[in-house]
């Protein structure tokens, strides 16, 4: 059944934060200037002033009660007043007309869930510019994910999230919405700003721990079926050393070379915990 078309008001915008002071305003301000519906930022016992942003911004301010990203996004969504919900991470802006661009293309195409497409910004560090080269250039940008998602609030409710997933949780929905047979996609036609917040050594590390740690945690779940993404970290590290060669940017390969090692050892902490 092909969904009818929302608009932008009939929109409630769920943005997950923890610490995000600097990246919250450019995030709500774009929401608000898009004219959503209503905006719900769920609040992940932040230690700086992303509560207070949030409420400035009119926006409806919830706790998770540090029970981590999951558990913020279903209690967002419930906290939600429309029919539909617009999954936002808070380092994301949707620049003007995006965001009625993915609802049209959402309804037009009978999607469950479609995300809109990742324009990576980072920087001007090594490690920022390094991390959005990748994301830029990876074939993880094709992935659905949960950063810039539209769905029905129901769907979302009667689906939900393994709260046990502190990172990977995007793709163990993704496998449990395709084992159903509903539809998701990655938006060919709409593009968000994906801008990182940290640029040093200590955030990508961050970034790679969890990235690996939820690799882990979906093997340990899935068994056999999950054995083939142990191979992802390696399969990516090498194409983009290879990448960097083929266009000569070698600077990019002590990253790779840390991305590479750093996922596994999230994951073996993923498999063992």
């Amino acid at each position: 059944m092909t969904h009818p078309a929302p608009t932008v008001r009939d929109v409630t915008a769920v943005v997950p934060v923890r610490d995000g002071e600097q990246l919250l305003p450019g995030c709500l301000t774009a929401l608000r200037q898009a004219g959503v519906g209503g905006i719900v930022v769920v609040d992940g016992l932040s230690r700086d002033r992303s509560r207070e942003i949030a409420a400035e911004y009119g926006a409806v301010v919830i706790s998770d009660e540090g029970k981590g990203l999951p558990h913020a996004r279903t209690v967002g969504a419930a906290a939600a007043t429309t029919r539909w919900v617009l999954l936002v991470d808070c380092d994301v802006v949707f620049p003007p007309g995006a965001l009625a661009g993915l609802l049209e293309e959402f309804a037009g195409q009978d999607y469950t869930a479609l995300q809109a497409g990742l324009k990576s910004v980072g920087g001007p560090g090594y490690w920022g510019r390094a991390l959005a080269q990748h994301h830029r250039t990876g074939r993880s940008r094709q992935w659905f994910g949960l950063v810039a998602t539209v769905f029905e609030r129901d769907d979302l409710a009667r689906i939900g999230f393994d709260d046990s997933f502190v990172s990977g949780e995007d793709i163990e929905l993704r496998w449990r919405l395709r084992a159903a047979g509903l539809r998701t996609g990655v938006s060919q036609r709409v593009l968000v700003e994906h801008r990182f917040a940290g640029d040093d050594f200590a955030f990508a590390l961050d970034q790679f721990l969890m990235d690996g740690s939820g690799l882990g945690r979906m093997v340990r779940k899935h068994g056999r079926r999950g054995l083939r993404l142990l191979v992802l970290p390696l399969a990516a590290a090498v194409r983009g050393v290879a990448i960097s060669l083929l266009t000569g940017q070698p600077q990019w390969i002590p990253y790779y070379a840390a991305f590479g090692w750093f996922n596994y050892v999230g994951l073996v902490r993923g498999l063992v915990r």
